[in-house]
């Protein structure tokens, strides 16, 4: 396992030929694989698991983290209806399994409604496409959207969330601290809460340290998603801070948008709301030891789903720039 401050590359969910030569040729520490095909209706087994790793290091890499098991493993759990109880045993398998598997890290959200976008192909720097939101336009955003929004049964405020997440963190993180895997929470996004009837816990400053001190565990942390705290609005270099402090940040998404809540775009890195050399040399000089992932990249001239020229461009600058922090520290 490769340690200290790293660039690592994310996210798919099958581990293809073309998809790990491409992330072993720009030169990453590994991977992360969001919610990967394996079997299963209910969990992961520790075989497959194990044959997945595997799979990844043939190509010199490591699997830094998986993010994400299918929603319908967790989704009662989350809400706190018929299933939960059983969802959450079967949570507690996935991590023993995942520690038995050697890999150390599962990212995970409390997000019952997932991502939402309003637009998956707005046009930015010379016709590049990202993906934008804006309230106004939520209402009727995607049929993708509107079905997450009926699907899920009732009503669920904040209150009703907190408590859900309450009972989970405390029935998991004892097995993550006994099986070496790390939880990494991941904001909602965006950080809007309600939306969809939904309330979203994790879409503030407040709600993270809330969320830290309900389970206070050395394996209870941040999939520091930059691109959120920048839609939220927040002064990201000093949520960084405080975070890295108490050892909390386990592996960071170094993206951007222009504009915050209720309307944003995603963006190049360098040209939204972050100072990307200041927040990564903040990381650096804090003492990070985790990676760093592209996560979602703007799509460019030609490109495909996952190997892209805009996937290799912004992997190439968090590269560069983190060589060039490294070079400057060791010459103050």
């Amino acid at each position: 396992m490769t340690n200290g401050m790293r660039v690592a590359t994310g996210q798919f969910n099958e581990p293809t030929t073309d998809a790990l030569t491409f992330a072993a040729q720009m030169g990453v520490s590994g991977v992360v694989l969001n919610n990967p095909k394996l079997p299963g209706d209910q969990r992961w087994e520790k075989d497959d698991l194990a044959e997945l790793r595997k799979r990844v290091e043939t190509f010199g890499l490591q699997i830094e983290s998986i993010e994400n098991v299918p929603m319908h493993f967790y989704d009662q759990a989350m809400l706190g209806t018929e299933h939960a109880d059983q969802q959450i045993k079967n949570y507690q398998d996935i991590i023993r399994n995942m520690g038995d598997a050697g890999i150390p890290v599962l990212g995970y959200g409390w997000t019952p409604n997932g991502v939402w976008r309003t637009s998956w192909a707005t046009p930015i720097r010379d016709g590049a496409l990202v993906s934008a939101f804006d309230l106004n336009e939520a209402d009727t955003a995607n049929d993708t959207q509107r079905r997450l929004a009926t699907l899920i049964p009732g009503t669920f405020d904040e209150n009703h969330l907190w408590s859900t997440y309450e009972k989970f963190t405390h029935a998991v993180l004892p097995v993550a601290e006994a099986s070496g895997v790390r939880l990494a929470l991941h904001p909602a996004d965006p950080p809007i809460s309600p939306l969809g009837g939904i309330g979203r816990i994790a879409s503030s400053f407040d709600g993270f340290k809330k969320a830290m001190a309900i389970a206070d565990s050395p394996n209870n942390g941040l999939n520091f998603c930059m691109g959120c705290w920048s839609e939220m609005g927040e002064d990201v270099i000093s949520v960084i801070k405080h975070f890295l402090s108490k050892n909390q940040i386990f592996y960071v998404h170094f993206r951007d948008v222009q504009g915050t809540v209720p309307s944003f775009n995603e963006c190049f890195l360098g040209e939204g709301n972050v100072d990307i050399a200041k927040a990564m040399r903040t990381l650096y000089r804090g003492g990070f030891t985790g990676f760093l992932i592209d996560d979602h990249v703007p799509t460019m001239l030609g490109d495909s789903e996952w190997v892209s020229r805009g996937r290799a461009l912004e992997t190439g600058k968090m590269i560069g720039l983190l060589a060039a922090i490294k070079s400057e520290q060791k010459t103050t």
